[in-house]
């Protein structure tokens, strides 16, 4: 398998945890039997939560553009080193992300987000 094929494996770990921290995250906020609602005219929750749940959207948002250009680049068959890391740099720019948006560290939470796209465009840049 193409090592860019299982940063977005990983990429996809990555996603599910973010998905199960903003469940936990309305679970400590609004109990278990909101959770298990239909969650309608909900208010984004405080604090570390709602940091959590956009967080979260953002990677979901995010991780549509890499697995397009992850999938895209393997098709025409132009990987190579770059495209590798692009893919790294993304995944760890991603991990970074989730922790200083979770953790409210916001001109961190930015720079991640800055580096994770040229990650994106690394790949890209191999499709044209």
């Amino acid at each position: 398998m193409k090592p860019e094929l299982t940063w977005l494996a990983w990429s996809v770990v990555l996603a599910i945890v973010h998905m199960l921290i903003s469940v936990q995250a309305l679970v400590s906020n609004k109990g278990l039997m909101t959770t298990f609602g239909n969650r309608e005219n909900l208010p984004e929750l405080p604090g570390w939560g709602g940091r959590a749940c956009r967080a979260n959207a953002n990677m979901a948002q995010n991780l549509v553009l890499f697995a397009a250009v992850v999938l895209a680049a393997v098709a025409a068959g132009v990987t190579d080193n770059m495209t590798v890391l692009g893919a790294q740099i993304f995944f760890w720019g991603r991990i970074v992300y989730a922790v200083a948006y979770i953790g409210g560290i916001m001109y961190l939470r930015t720079a991640a987000w800055t580096v994770s796209i040229i990650g994106v465009l690394l790949i890209l840049w191999r499709l044209f």
